[in-house]
């Protein structure tokens, strides 16, 4: 119960809060509403870390980014302050008392991850632009800090592997439902498919690949009867947003994505052991390159272009010869490998990409969209943007990291006894095939709305993996709604 005092307390500070706004609109300065939210943000920083990071998971779907702003940064709002934050704090305190799980850091996820920040260290150091690429690591750890190694601990709590994935979708399904909206106002037309979600997704493609990335969880959540009819049903409105938001995302590579995703769950099914396929997946990709050229005169016949039929829309993918998207990214990735051949150790520098490709082009090979300048975007691939920009290690590191979390997540679908834990594996590592093959096409891994799952979902697996093995009774009924 309130006392007079308290109340007179509530009283004083409503009427200060009040005038300070009025003041502060007088003076046009428009960010004193939001020093209680500052305040409330620096208080769960401070007594309730993991709090906060949820609370960063939930807010990232609505995260606005704002380019091109003084000294040629970018920043996302209201995420990215908050993670630093977040990175700052969590350091401060291991500094003081290291809490990680030896555990984690023998982990073989974790020494590859390791390798793959001292290699980003070094290359920054002898990149080409020092600056860019230091900035670029600094964003790189901080997304790796909280959704890594913070994440672990928080993941610690079985349930909060869940909830983690419930407020991302829960917030992005009102993103989904916006953008159909507003395509709803356009005739749902293919053209500005590429731009209605904006100004929370730059584009179709990363709005495509997130939704692609949870569908594995908003199924698993929808047909295991372990859930609550509440939990369920609520799976199912969702689902349904979720698929209307990935038919008209005309995004074919996350349809390509899912499809990778189906093969892979039939792989699990029949048991085939990780080693095999490892195998497999590399003689296929020898055989690519030693027959790159008779498969490229193949691709080339395809001229279809994207389209609002399904059918023809799918087939557009393979269409090297006149569809501009398909085009550039050929450009890019020639590009890539220029650089690459110029540099091929060191690279030219962590986050340099955007800033050295533009000689790299060749003109028979830009297209309509292509810039003399080279200023828009990246290599459009999460593969070769390290190989042009930390050298063979840089790709490799990166790659390792990949195949680690695949070993992983094989070997406890195959060794998991209770099948809760199993089939939450199981969508964990099928949400994760799909970022990886949408990463031969695109690379989203320096935004908000990528890395906090991808990084999220790794960490989900390592403390499955080193906390919770066979702890959890398949029989009790959990209830996240």
């Amino acid at each position: 119960m309130l006392t007079e005092k308290n109340i007179r307390w509530i009283y004083v500070l409503s009427i200060l809060f009040i005038l300070g706004n009025c003041v502060s609109f007088y003076f046009e300065f428009y960010f004193f509403p939001l020093i209680p939210a500052a305040l409330l943000i620096i208080l769960l920083a401070l007594f309730a870390l993991e709090a906060l990071m949820l609370f960063v998971v939930f807010a990232t779907p609505f995260a606005i980014n704002l380019q091109h702003l003084e000294g040629g940064l970018g920043i996302s709002l209201p995420t990215e302050p908050i993670i630093f934050g977040i990175m700052i704090i969590y350091i401060l305190k291991q500094l003081h008392q290291n809490s990680i799980s030896k555990k984690v850091l023998r982990h073989p996820i974790t020494i590859a991850i390791f390798a793959y920040l001292l290699w980003l260290f070094f290359t920054s150091i002898t990149s080409t632009m020092p600056i860019v690429s230091f900035k670029f690591l600094i964003a790189r750890l901080w997304y790796i800090i909280v959704f890594y190694f913070l994440a672990i601990r928080l993941f610690k709590k079985y349930d909060n592997i869940n909830l983690f994935s419930w407020l991302y979708i829960s917030s992005f399904s009102i993103v989904i439902l916006y953008t159909l909206y507003q395509h709803y106002l356009l005739d749902f037309a293919e053209r500005p498919a590429n731009y209605v979600m904006s100004p929370f997704y730059n584009d179709h493609t990363i709005y495509g690949a997130m939704i692609a990335m949870f569908f594995p969880f908003l199924l698993f959540f929808l047909t295991n009867h372990n859930y609550t009819i509440r939990v369920r049903f609520a799976a199912f409105v969702i689902f349904i947003i979720f698929t209307t938001g990935l038919i008209f995302s005309y995004t074919r590579a996350a349809w390509l994505s899912l499809g990778v995703a189906i093969i892979a769950y039939i792989v699990l099914q029949l048991r085939i052991k990780f080693l095999v396929l490892f195998i497999i997946a590399m003689g296929i990709a020898l055989g690519a390159y030693n027959y790159r050229a008779e498969i490229k005169m193949n691709l080339e016949k395809n001229r279809q272009d994207a389209s609002q039929d399904f059918s023809k829309h799918i087939k557009s993918m393979s269409n090297i010869s006149t569809d501009a998207s398909n085009l550039e990214r050929f450009n890019r990735w020639n590009a890539a490998f220029r650089m690459f051949e110029q540099r091929p150790v060191l690279g030219w520098g962590p986050g340099t990409y955007a800033f050295v490709y533009a000689p790299f082009q060749l003109s028979h090979e830009k297209t309509i969209i292509s810039t003399n300048s080279g200023d828009a975007g990246n290599a459009h691939s999460e593969y070769l943007g390290p190989l042009s920009e930390a050298g063979v290690l840089g790709f490799l590191t990166f790659i390792t990291i990949i195949v680690f979390v695949l070993a992983t997540g094989f070997r406890l679908y195959y060794s998991i006894i209770n099948k809760q834990m199993q089939l939450t594996v199981l969508v964990i590592l099928l949400g994760f095939i799909t970022y990886i093959v949408h990463g031969v096409l695109n690379d989203f891994l320096d935004t908000d709305k990528a890395a906090v799952p991808f990084w999220g979902f790794i960490a989900m697996l390592v403390a499955i993996d080193v906390y919770h093995k066979n702890k959890i009774d398949d029989k009790n009924k959990i209830d996240i709604g």
